[in-house]
């Protein structure tokens, strides 16, 4: 089987970049749809609308409607054709971002994506989730490339809530820990091969840097501070865990992330909070050495993403909890098959009530 890299085409970051958005805009064509919430145009509308002046490129401004759903893709097509738009910017967070990315697969325009958090991998991929208009999860939708360019303002992510960049860091820190495993799996990957080299190295620097660079990230960003530390973990979050996770593959992690969501009490944790749990009961699963499970531990604890069943929201522990949450992540098609193992209901069961039990002994509890 082939090895695969894939990526978006063009990747900026950098402190105002958003007000530059129309000249990197005009490479790609004249009159953009563009993407955002009303309280995203409320918050940063002057920057964007400065970045278009005086670069040839018009934009034609539309307020998301919430859902990335099917309905709202006609809705923004049908609006391309009418207006005569030649490109799609999306500006705000996920569902907007995979809006998007699927209103121009559809439209076989260029897209431009500005994500104004950095919360996930996700920005980067050839990927669009779709919702039901009620915000049901209906299916994956791969498109036939990446992002034509990405772009990360870390003026106006800086001065998103600090739990969200920190949440990105428990979803990054999946990365490189996922891909080993589909590695020694010899695992197909997102991108449709085997990961490459290139890949690995990447996802491997993704947990590098937020070992070295995590918790000064997290307090500079508390004190309102766009420092080294944060331009670098931005790019750990987006661009290195983006292209790790894709050209990688996903394995245990994410897979119990998945099985968590059948918990109603877990439904308030963002996505990459989930993950980071879910990184530790894949490590306990693959039986790490512990100066490599205390690691991960630690950097978790001191940036405060959850490490135990209670801080992820689940005030009463029970077998039957748990064992639904294994179910799931079990399911024929998820990833935790990605495994260079076997793995059953009972074993990733067991693995949770470890991991719970470590977390809250690293914390000193009972």
């Amino acid at each position: 089987m082939a090895k695969i890299l894939i990526a978006p085409s063009k990747y900026v970051q950098g402190s105002g970049e958003m007000r530059r958005l129309g000249t990197y805009a005009s490479a790609y064509g004249k009159k953009a749809l563009v993407l955002i919430t009303a309280s995203g145009f409320k918050r940063i509308g002057e920057t964007v609308e400065e970045g278009f002046k005086d670069t040839g490129v018009e934009p034609v401004y539309d307020y998301f409607n919430g859902e990335c759903s099917k309905t709202e893709i006609s809705r923004l097509t049908k609006i391309m054709e009418e207006k005569q738009c030649d490109m799609v910017i999306g500006i705000g967070g996920g569902k907007i971002l995979d809006t998007a990315k699927a209103t121009a697969y559809y439209r076989e325009v260029p897209v431009l994506i500005c994500p104004t958090i950095a919360s996930t991998d996700a920005p980067c991929s050839a990927l669009s989730v779709i919702y039901t208009d009620d915000g049901v999860f209906e299916e994956y939708l791969f498109l036939k490339a990446n992002p034509n360019l990405v772009l990360m303002d870390t003026e106006i992510i800086t001065k998103s809530p600090v739990r969200l960049t920190i949440a990105g860091m428990g979803d990054a820190l999946a990365t490189y820990f996922e891909a080993r495993a589909c590695q020694r799996k010899g695992a197909v990957t997102c991108a449709g091969g085997l990961g490459t080299n290139a890949a690995m190295a990447l996802a491997e620097l993704c947990y590098n840097t937020l070992m070295e660079e995590g918790l000064k990230a997290k307090i500079a960003l508390e004190a309102g501070a766009c420092t080294p530390a944060v331009e670098k973990v931005i790019e750990a979050n987006t661009l290195l865990s983006g292209i790790g996770f894709e050209s990688c593959g996903l394995a245990g992690a994410h897979a119990i992330h998945n099985g968590l969501t059948v918990l109603p009490e877990c439904h308030h944790m963002y996505h990459g909070e989930k993950v980071a749990f879910g990184t530790l009961v894949q490590l306990i699963l693959e039986n790490v050495p512990e100066e490599e499970l205390d690691e991960v531990v630690s950097f978790c604890t001191e940036l405060g993403l959850p490490v135990t069943l209670k801080e992820l929201g689940v005030e009463k522990v029970t077998d039957e909890k748990v064992m639904a949450v294994a179910k799931a992540a079990c399911a024929e098609n998820d990833t935790l098959h990605n495994m260079p193992f076997e793995v059953t209901p009972e074993s990733v069961a067991a693995a949770i009530k470890a991991a719970d039990a470590y977390g809250r002994y690293y914390q000193g509890e009972e």
